[in-house]
């Protein structure tokens, strides 16, 4: 923890600063955030997750289970940190609890990350009710 020496009177203080600037950085941090999704930026996503739309037209706000869905069963490790900046996780955990098809993979994935059971997902419920082929 960095410390900040400052001057009272004729006495100094010693006074952690790690606060302030976690403070300072979250603000400015949201700033940024609000900033984007007001201008509507795009996200630096691998454009061939979205290779059947136009990727220039993509409403990232209105599609957001759409989005986060693809880069969580198709994408790499930048689209998933992309999606988080974005996002956030509590949106992700949100959208993704209420996605019709994941994989079983993403779906284990996304069970461990957030500590809930698959049993609460939808896409594992409708996997129940319409079994596939057997895998031999």
């Amino acid at each position: 923890m960095e410390m900040v020496f400052r001057r009272a009177g004729n006495h100094e203080q010693i006074e952690p600063l790690q606060h302030q600037r976690t403070g300072f950085f979250l603000n400015f941090v949201r700033m940024q955030n609000a900033e984007k999704k007001q201008n509507g930026a795009a996200m630096n996503l691998s454009k061939g997750l979205f290779w059947d739309t136009d990727y220039d037209t993509i409403d990232w706000d209105k599609k957001a289970r759409y989005v986060i869905g693809r880069v969580v069963t198709r994408g790499n490790w930048s689209d998933w940190l992309a999606i988080q900046e974005y996002y956030g996780l509590d949106r992700i955990r949100t959208e993704m609890l209420q996605e019709r098809y994941l994989d079983k993979k993403a779906l284990n994935f996304l069970s461990n990350l957030f500590s809930i059971p698959k049993t609460q997902f939808r896409c594992y419920i409708l996997q129940q009710s319409n079994p596939g082929h057997w895998d031999f």
